[in-house]
Formats: C-alpha cells, structure tokens, sequence
C-alpha cells in the first residue's frame, strides 16, 4: 500500500469504528475486550491516544517506569472522555498523519484494525478487515521486534492466507492456513 492508500484506510476505519462505537450501549462500554484488563472503552479511548505528543509520551514513561504495557493501560483507563467525546474524537482524526513518535506510517493502520477486532469479537459483532490493509499489517507485525515478535514466538510455522496474496513462515514448517485477519490477530497475539 502507498501512503495515500495506508491514510485513506485508517480515516475509512477510524469513521467505521466511530458509527460502530455510537451505537453500543453502557453496557456494552464496560464489556471486557479482547486486550487483557481493558474494557471496550478502554480500547476505544487508546485509539484516540494515537496522537500524543513526545512531551506526554515522555511523561507517560516515567510515570509507568518505562514498562510499554503499563503506560498504554494507564493513559487509556485514566482518561475521562466520554463514549460520545471517543467517537467524535475519532472522526476528528480524520485527514490528520499524525502518530505517534518512534512509530512507522503503518502502525496506525495496525492499530485500527487490530483494536477494532478487540472490540468487536467480544460483542460479538463480525467485522471484516480490508484485505490489502490486513497484508501491509501482517507484514509489518511479522517484521517487528517490538511490542509483537511473531517470528521469533512462531518459529517452525508458516502462515499462509487464505483469502489474500500473504504467505511467510519456513517453507518446511508447519502449515497453517486461514483468513489474513486470523493471521493478523495471530501475529498480534490475540489468538493462540
């Protein structure tokens, strides 16, 4: 995907999730996520977090001590925003290539798409991925070193989608075929 495409694709799924959001009920808020700890509000609210600034990321670091984990979940459980004050700040996001420091263009996107599914496998809700948009991710997890290590918690696997141009892994390793958003969420360990 070229920068346009990556950019169009995170405000098309920023907007999506914001409709989405608008329509749950507390109830559904406060439903547990797929993030350990993290209800669907705070899943929400950390998406909107995608544009701090060096100065609170900094600030987020100390206080955290400099665990990654704990300052994500702190800044997002800590925030006051409300359901309503998430979503428009989600479709405020929109046109904006701003992210956050130390990140590639594509971690957004990443971002987008795998907190969605946090969000919307627990409630049930069915939502696909856009197939390009789920290869540049799966490629960017299956390349990272940090916070996800696929190919160094999945050696002797190879991944190959079933429903897009994706395949990566040893040749000699063992098979695993399945839907590019399963390998997406794989590489983002939220399946076994």
């Amino acid at each position: 995907m070229d920068s346009d495409a990556i950019w169009r694709t995170i405000d098309e799924q920023r907007t999506a999730l914001a409709d989405l959001l608008d329509t749950l009920t507390p109830e559904q808020w406060a439903t547990q996520s797929l993030c350990d700890g993290w209800t669907v509000r705070d899943v929400a609210v950390h998406i909107t977090q995608s544009h701090v600034g060096r100065k609170e990321l900094v600030v987020g670091a100390l206080k955290s001590g400099f665990r990654f984990d704990a300052m994500v979940r702190n800044a997002a459980i800590n925030d006051p925003q409300s359901p309503q004050e998430i979503t428009a700040r989600l479709r405020a996001m929109a046109g904006s290539r701003k992210r956050p420091p130390l990140t590639a263009e594509v971690d957004p996107l990443m971002d987008i798409l795998v907190h969605t599914q946090d969000i919307c496998i627990p409630l049930g809700i069915d939502r696909p991925m856009p197939t390009e948009a789920a290869v540049a991710v799966a490629e960017r997890l299956w390349h990272m070193k940090f916070p996800f290590t696929p190919r160094r918690d999945l050696p002797g696997y190879r991944f190959v989608a079933t429903d897009a141009g994706f395949a990566v892994g040893p040749h000699w390793g063992a098979l695993r075929e399945e839907p590019i958003r399963d390998i997406v969420m794989t590489f983002a360990r939220r399946r076994p």
